[in-house]
């Protein structure tokens, strides 16, 4: 079952679930963010990784190369075509152990071509949400801070599951930023 706007809104409360949050929808000249009826559209801050091939690198996830990218700060990130960028959200997530979560990208950037990739967020999984951003477009595309990205719903459990991704000290839990593949 699908957790209401309602339900949302105890669980940020009394667990701290999505930090910051914001209870109703921003939409005023901005990419919507924020409460909605059965998710939460998140943001991302203005720190990309646009992944680019002016070194030649390989992209390995056995073995990732950090020339296979370009770091850049701004309010607007263009994506290269047939291209993509890693980011992070502004809000710190901590799910609770009977909730999971599943990502989906905004219909606005849809639209224009854009694929927002986040795989799920497990039980008891904690930290800012590193988000792939690509761009299926064979023209340049923009990407806006501090804007709604991408949105997630959390799905309640008929009881808590056996192992967290907590209980399992996942290689991604509490990142604190914009974090690479790891083995």
């Amino acid at each position: 079952m699908f957790l209401s706007d309602k339900q949302i809104k105890e669980y940020a409360k009394k667990s701290k679930m999505i930090t910051p949050f914001k209870d109703s929808q921003v939409k005023k000249g901005v990419i919507s963010y924020g409460l909605s009826s059965y998710g939460y559209d998140l943001r991302i801050t203005n720190e990309f990784k646009i992944f680019t091939n002016v070194n030649n690198a390989i992209v390995d996830p056995k073995n990732f190369d950090s020339k296979s990218f370009i770091d850049f700060r701004g309010d607007i990130c263009i994506i290269p075509p047939n291209s993509f960028c890693l980011a992070r959200t502004v809000e710190y997530l901590k799910i609770p152990r009977n909730i999971i979560c599943i990502c989906l990208g905004k219909s606005t950037y849809a639209r224009c071509g854009i694929i927002v990739n986040v795989t799920p967020l497990e039980p008891e999984w904690e930290g800012y949400v590193t988000i792939e951003i690509s761009n299926t477009t064979p023209l340049p595309v923009k990407v806006y801070a501090n804007e709604g990205i991408c949105q997630v719903l959390f799905a309640k459990g008929d009881e808590e599951c056996k192992v967290s991704y907590a209980d399992k000290k996942g290689k991604y839990q509490k990142q604190k930023k914009l974090t690479l593949p790891k083995i």
